[in-house]
C-alpha cells in the first residue's frame, strides 16, 4: 500500500475483500497472476503510483505475454497533471500489453466493470487507474450494474467449413495421427472433446507443459511435449504423419527448436490467435479448440484396435515416463538434481500445487514429479523469460489452495534471492507449503549457455547462501540437503501433517545439464553454423 491506493485498500478491507499483503509490488501482480492460473478466477493486485507502479511492470508484462486476465488497481497522477514523481503510466501499460481504464467520480462502477469484462473477454491484464485528487471524493449515483451487463463474449469465429473438411480428411487418412493440445484447450474446457476425437482416430495425444495432465487418464496420452518429455515420447511424436494442434502456441521449447515433428508431417493448428503462431503450420483454423475438436469428432473416420496407431505402439507406451534416474551425487561430489527430484516426488504430499520460478532447474519438476491435474503445474515467468517470481507465485497459490493441498515451490538460488522479500509473505500466508531450492551457487542457465562457450563465468556465480538459516529466521522449518538422507526431516514433517512452510536447500551440482538445455545449445550451434 501507499499514498495512491490507501483509500482503495481501506474500502476493500471494509467491504470484506480477502486481502493478502506482500512485501514488494512485483509480488502483488505475480500472486494475482498465479491465482488465476490455478483457479480460473481473476484476482486483484494493487500498488501505489510512481515507484510502486513501476516496480510492478515486469510481472505485468509477463501477465500480458501469457494472456492472464488479472486486474491491477493503481494510484495515478492527479487529473490536474503530473507531479515530479509521476510517469506516463498509461503509456507504460500499453508498451507491455496491458490496457488502462481511468476511473472518474461520475462513473466509477461502470468503468470498473468495463475493465473487468475487457480482461475476461480479451484474456489480457487491465490496469484500473485512480487519479490521486479524486480518490476521496463522493461518487455520483449510478444505475445498478453487474458484470452481466457488459460484453463477456470473446467473439471467436466459427471454423471455416472447408478447413474443417481438409483437417478431417487428412486425419482420417493418417496412419500415425497425433493430437497436441495446450493451454487454450484447457481454457476452453476441451478435455472431453479432445479425448473423444483422439479415441475415434486411434491417435496418440500429448500436451504442452501449460496443459500437463489434462488427459492424464487417457490410454495413449504421451504427457508433456518438448524439452521436458522423455526420449520415448519425443520419438513417438516425431513419427506422427498428421498433427492436430489445439490451443497451443508452438513456441520454441515445445517445438524443440524445430525438431519436434518430422519434415513430412502435416500440421493443422487451431487457435484463437489471428494467425498461425509457428511457420511449421500447414493450415490454420481460427476458432475455439473445444468447438473444433467436437466438430471433427463427428467428421473423421473411426479407426480402432490394431488398425490404429494407438493399437500398434504397444509396449512403447510403458516407456513414456522413463527419464534418466541420475546418481545420488555428481562427479564433483554435489547432489545430482535428477535424484533429488525423484526422491522429493516420493516425499511431497500427493495433493500438491506446484509453482516454479525460472532457471535451469525448471525441467526437473515436470519431468520427475507427479502432478495431480492441469491447474497444479504453473510456471509464472516463462512467457516473458523472467526469474524471481517464484515466491510471489507461491503466495498466489496459497490463496488458491483448497483444503488438504500443499503448495510446492521450485526455485533456483538466483531467482529466490531476487524475490527474497516475499519469503516472509509465504511463511505468513501459506497454510501448507514446501520450498525446494535447487542451489547450484550460480545462474545455472547462463553457465550452461554461455560459460560452456567460453564466456567468463565469474559474473554468473553466486556465493553459496544458507537459505535454510534465512528461512528459520522468518519462521519456517528448514534443512540443508547435502545427501539424500538429509531429506528425512522433510519426510517426517509431511508425515506429521505438513503444516506451515518447510524449506529444503538442496546443494546440487552445476555440472548436470537438463535435456531441454541441451536442445537450446544445439539450436545455438546450428544458428552459429548457419551464420558462417
Amino acid at each position: 500500500m501507499g499514498n495512491g491506493n490507501a483509500h482503495f485498500l481501506d474500502a476493500s478491507v471494509r467491504t470484506g475483500f480477502r486481502f493478502t499483503a506482500v512485501r514488494h509490488e512485483s509480488a502483488a501482480v505475480t500472486a494475482a497472476d498465479a491465482y488465476f492460473r490455478i483457479t480460473g478466477k481473476p484476482a486483484v493486485a494493487t500498488t501505489t503510483y510512481g515507484a510502486g507502479f513501476t516496480n510492478a511492470i515486469t510481472p505485468l508484462a509477463e501477465a500480458a505475454a501469457a494472456g492472464i486476465p488479472m486486474v491491477l488497481v493503481t494510484g495515478d497522477q492527479p487529473t490536474t497533471g503530473a507531479r515530479p514523481w509521476d510517469v506516463d503510466q498509461t503509456a507504460i501499460n500499453a508498451a507491455v500489453g496491458a490496457t488502462t481504464f481511468v476511473v472518474d467520480a461520475q462513473n466509477p462502477v461502470a468503468i470498473t466493470l468495463a475493465a473487468v469484462a475487457y480482461a475476461l473477454r480479451e484474456r489480457v491484464p487491465v490496469v484500473i487507474s485512480l487519479p490521486y485528487d479524486i480518490v476521496a471524493d463522493e461518487a455520483a449515483d449510478e444505475p445498478d450494474l453487474t458484470l452481466a451487463d457488459f460484453n463477456l463474449d470473446p467473439g471467436y469465429p466459427v471454423a471455416a467449413p472447408e478447413l474443417l473438411a481438409q483437417a478431417a480428411t487428412a486425419l482420417s487418412a493418417a496412419k500415425r495421427p497425433l493430437v497436441l493440445y495446450g493451454r487454450g484447450a484447457r481454457l476452453s474446457n476441451a478435455a472431453e472433446a479432445i479425448g473423444a476425437l483422439a479415441d475415434k482416430l486411434g491417435a496418440l495425444s500429448s500436451s504442452t507443459v501449460l496443459a500437463a495432465n489434462l488427459l492424464s487418464s487417457r490410454h495413449g496420452d504421451l504427457g508433456i511435449t518438448g524439452g521436458f518429455s522423455s526420449e520415448e515420447t519425443a520419438a513417438l511424436i516425431h513419427e506422427a504423419d498428421t498433427v492436430l494442434v489445439l490451443g497451443a502456441k508452438l513456441n520454441q521449447f515445445t517445438m524443440r527448436f524445430g525438431d519436434l515433428f518430422n519434415d513430412s508431417a502435416q500440421v493443422f493448428q487451431v487457435d484463437v490467435a489471428p494467425a498461425a503462431t509457428n511457420p511449421r503450420v500447414d493450415a490454420f483454423i481460427r476458432a475455439d479448440a473445444a468447438a473444433v475438436a467436437a466438430a471433427l469428432a463427428g467428421m473423421v473416420e473411426e479407426r480402432t484396435g490394431e488398425g490404429s496407431w494407438l493399437g500398434q505402439v504397444g509396449d512403447r507406451l510403458g516407456k513414456i515416463n522413463e527419464h534418466a534416474r541420475g546418481d545420488e551425487t555428481a562427479p564433483d561430489g554435489l547432489l545430482d538434481p535428477r535424484s533429488v527430484a525423484r526422491t522429493l516426488n516420493s516425499i511431497l504430499p500427493a495433493q500438491r500445487l506446484v509453482v516454479q520460478d525460472g532457471g535451469h532447474f525448471i525441467g526437473w519438476g515436470p519431468m520427475y514429479w507427479d502432478i495431480p491435474g492441469p491447474q497444479a503445474l504453473n510456471l509464472v515467468g516463462t512467457a516473458y523469460q523472467s526469474i524471481g517470481m517464484g515466491l510471489a507465485s507461491a503466495v498466489g497459490a496459497g490463496a488458491a489452495a483448497g483444503e488438504g493441498e500443499t503448495v510446492v515451490l521450485a526455485s533456483g538460488d538466483g531467482g529466490f534471492l531476487m524475490g527474497l522479500a516475499d519469503l516472509e509473505s509465504v511463511v505468513r500466508s501459506v497454510r501448507s507449503g514446501v520450498i525446494v531450492i535447487y542451489n547450484d551457487a550460480s545462474y545455472g542457465a547462463e553457465v550452461h549457455q554461455y560459460g560452456s562457450i567460453g564466456l567468463h563465468e565469474e559474473p554468473m556465480l553466486i556465493p553459496e547462501v544458507d537459505f535454510a538459516a534465512v528461512a528459520r529466521g522468518l519462521g519456517a522449518e528448514s534443512t540443508k540437503i547435502r545427501s539424500l538422507e538429509d531429506l528425512a526431516e522433510l519426510r517426517q514433517w509431511v508425515a506429521d501433517g505438513a503444516n506451515g512452510v518447510f524449506l529444503v536447500d538442496c546443494r546440487i551440482s552445476a555440472t548436470v545439464r537438463a535435456p531441454y538445455m541441451e536442445e537450446v545449445l544445439e539450436a545455438n550451434r546450428k544458428t552459429a553454423l548457419a551464420r558462417g
